[in-house]
């Protein structure tokens, strides 16, 4: 008997204490980006340092309007996100002056890792009114061609031709992304944005695609909608999607008018995948320049994103830890920044979350 007692004393100790620490150290490619993005860095850094976050950032300052980018530079970010398969990244600003480069370093980081499905969750946060409250729905964006394929060329003097590229292949590629999602999430319905009714072959190869994957599916409801008809059906009642699925461009607009939904560009986190990466990122991408240095930005939806991104490093306990205790600074609603109606700046926020991590309930 007491040898069964000290046999099961050893099982208890090895089941449970793996969730308080974990054994490795996980490297992930840091790339702050622009705007506030090397803001919203530091305020991950704190926080993860203050949870005993077992991750080391490997940073890389990529930025066209800075003079920080080159082939170089890119190809040292893409050899680590090679080795480290994360990243977690602000938003490289774009130019909209044309350099002699149609491609921006966001498009060929994109294209180079193919990243060719953007995940955006658009969750209500509790503690925070909105006019549509509880709302809970995924945007899923195909971002390797579409509008974004940097073919443009002034055929004559005065008359640019530029040219949307949709194919079968990933058109089909990104549905059965979407409709395993909702598989796995137990999701109940895809829904199809696009302008098939124009655009009669790009968006038309694209309904087709999404159309026979969804016949793969037959557990999950599927639907499609125009892109204009869909952008006042989540404005005027959200409830009614679940997962949307959609070409490139569409997705950068349904991104930001969902983000606006629940408190807009700094409460939404996001994720971008290929069959080999993972790259976490907030939803709308908003590099919120005008708010620089001034210490004012929300770093809510970066917060969350590393605790997604903990989550995909299999670092349960850590993501819960974090996504609870932003949850919870926002739920007891002393602390705001200004995009959210308060006056706190961005160091109370993340001070906040840091207490928060040190006084947390114990599980």
């Amino acid at each position: 008997m007491p040898t069964f007692n000290r046999i099961l004393l050893i099982v208890v100790v090895v089941v449970y204490s793996p969730l308080a620490r974990a054994d490795a150290i996980f490297k992930v490619t840091m790339i702050p980006g622009d705007g506030v993005g090397p803001e919203l860095m530091t305020a991950v850094k704190d926080v993860f340092k203050a949870g005993d976050i077992p991750v080391e950032f490997e940073e890389f300052h990529l930025s066209e309007v800075q003079h920080m980018a080159s082939e170089d530079k890119l190809d040292h970010v893409l050899s680590s996100m090679k080795n480290n398969k994360v990243a977690i990244k602000g938003k490289i600003h774009t130019p909209m002056e044309y350099k002699g480069e149609l491609a921006s370093y966001e498009m060929k980081l994109r294209r180079k890792l193919d990243l060719f499905a953007n995940v955006v969750h658009v969750n209500s946060l509790p503690g925070y009114s909105t006019r549509h409250n509880n709302l809970d729905l995924v945007i899923i964006r195909e971002q390797t061609e579409g509008e974004y394929s940097s073919l443009e060329h002034e055929s004559v003097p005065g008359v640019i031709e530029c040219l949307k590229i949709i194919t079968r292949d990933k058109s089909r590629r990104i549905a059965k992304f979407a409709f395993d999602y909702a598989t796995k999430k137990g999701r109940s319905k895809v829904t199809a944005v696009h302008k098939a009714n124009i655009m009669k072959l790009a968006d038309g190869l694209f309904l087709q695609s999404c159309a026979e994957v969804a016949q793969l599916y037959p557990k999950i409801k599927y639907e499609n909608i125009i892109i204009d008809n869909c952008c006042m059906q989540l404005v005027q009642n959200p409830y009614q999607f679940d997962v949307l699925v959609m070409p490139n461009l569409y997705g950068n607009i349904i991104d930001n008018l969902a983000a606006g939904l629940v408190g807009g560009a700094g409460v939404v986190p996001g994720e971008s995948y290929s069959a080999e990466y993972a790259v976490f990122e907030t939803g709308a991408r908003h590099p919120f320049a005008q708010a620089v240095g001034r210490n004012i930005a929300n770093p809510t939806a970066m917060l969350l994103s590393s605790a997604n991104m903990l989550k995909h490093l299999n670092l349960e306990y850590h993501s819960q830890m974090i996504s609870d205790a932003v949850k919870r600074v926002i739920k007891q609603g002393k602390v705001r920044t200004r995009d959210l109606g308060g006056y706190s700046t961005t160091g109370d926020f993340v001070h906040a979350v840091v207490e928060n991590l040190r006084h947390r309930p114990a599980h």
